[in-house]
């Protein structure tokens, strides 16, 4: 018999999903807003203002379209004209 291996965020995800679906949507919710936070901080560092500003755009723009490519179109954009 072979041995099914779980990683722990599934283990977790399940134990989540039968106890409160609001609580796991306001988590999930609350990390993915830190992340977009941290990002556009990261942003802001790292290039100029010009820069920033338009990949922000585009980070915002992608998800509000559900479309990832757009911001990888920028960042593609961006790193291409560094080189």
């Amino acid at each position: 018999m072979q041995k099914r291996t779980r990683s722990i965020l599934t283990e977790l995800d399940e134990l989540l999903v039968h106890k409160d679906k609001a609580n796991l949507i306001e988590t999930r919710a609350n990390n993915i807003i830190n992340g977009a936070i941290n990002l556009i901080n990261h942003i802001r560092e790292n290039y100029d203002a010009v820069t920033a500003g338009e990949l922000e755009r585009r980070l915002l723009n992608a998800i509000k379209g559900q479309d990832p490519a757009k911001f990888s179109r920028g960042i593609r954009k961006f790193k291409d004209e560094d080189q």
